[in-house]
């Protein structure tokens, strides 16, 4: 019998880990999305909370690329084929998923949309199979579901509150459902393209598609009010800045950053992550008590998480 033990599991399970800790660094800005925007909805309407803090975002990252194409000027610059997927990335993802799940939200309840939310690692796995032919592995299955069940377990009082089938509300369910497709569609689709460009490049390459795309959109549905910035607290200008440098920028950096290196099934499972650290931020921040099923539940996920990200070794 070979007595050797395989000494590159311990790197690999090591980096496993680093790379669980960048997804849960952008699982807790995104947990807290829903906060900032309560914060900016007394003042503007659905797509100004949307689009608005996503142009400074924008803006914000096109010095970076300035910066990192002067320090490799021999960089491939995108043709126009690559602008096409550019925009099919900004459009079919950005914008449907931004504005899908933030009008769905407004038409339908924040209860549905914690429960649609959950398609999201499912949705992205199956999109990662066919698009590109990422194995669906026991282990990946296993997480996943394992994940699920405990992010269910978490959400008890979501699903009591929910109304996916009243017709009120189908409308801004269907608009939310939309949005987490774009949300899988765009990770799926970007990993594919990581073999041409840089995470930093892809990102602000969409991120100027789907600026562009959706100013028509913004200027016909909700015409910019001066006075409504204007009348920005504090608080609502902090949540602001949170979703320009925060929720849009750095979180999308550290998840780029981590799909470079492993697959979207993989890193998506992280997801599950979000409604654990918004329970924990629904409790410290504002004093709601923790149930026992729900922390149950925030254990079930951890663990899922950490399994697949440790043991994981396939690499497609």
């Amino acid at each position: 019998m070979d007595g050797s033990v395989d000494m590159s599991s311990a790197p690999r399970r090591s980096s496993g880990l680093w790379y669980l800790l960048l997804l849960a660094l952008a699982s807790l800005i995104w947990s807290a999305q829903g906060t900032a925007v309560k914060f900016l909805d007394p003042y503007l309407g659905p797509i100004a909370i949307t689009f608005l803090p996503f142009y400074v975002t924008t803006l914000l990252l096109l010095p970076l690329l300035v910066y990192q194409r002067r320090r490799n000027p021999n960089r491939q610059r995108p043709t126009w084929t690559d602008w096409r997927k550019f925009v099919i990335a900004g459009i079919d993802g950005q914008v449907l998923a931004q504005l899908g799940m933030t009008w769905g939200i407004s038409l339908s309840l924040a209860s549905n949309a914690a429960i649609l939310n959950l398609m999201i690692p499912v949705i992205s796995a199956a999109l990662a199979s066919i698009m590109l032919g990422e194995r669906l592995t026991g282990l990946r299955v296993l997480c996943l579901a394992v994940g699920l069940v405990g992010v269910f377990m978490m959400s008890v009082e979501d699903l009591r509150n929910s109304s996916f089938l009243q017709e009120s509300y189908l409308g801004g369910n269907c608009l939310i459902l939309l949005g987490c497709l774009g949300s899988s569609f765009y990770n799926v689709y970007c990993k594919g393209l990581l073999a041409r460009f840089q995470e930093v490049e892809i990102l602000i390459f969409s991120y100027v598609t789907a600026s562009l795309a959706s100013l028509p959109l913004f200027a016909w549905a909700e015409p910019l009010d001066t006075s409504a910035l204007a009348s920005l607290d504090l608080s609502a200008w902090l949540a602001f800045g949170f979703l320009a440098v925060f929720m849009y920028g750095a979180s999308m950096l550290l998840f780029f950053h981590v799909l470079e290196h492993l697959p979207v099934t993989v890193a998506s499972a992280s997801l599950y992550l979000v409604p654990v650290f918004g329970v924990l931020l629904a409790s410290t921040i504002l004093g709601e008590r923790l149930s026992t099923l729900s922390l149950v539940g925030a254990g079930v996920v951890l663990t899922s998480t950490v399994l697949v990200m440790r043991y994981d070794t396939a690499n497609t």
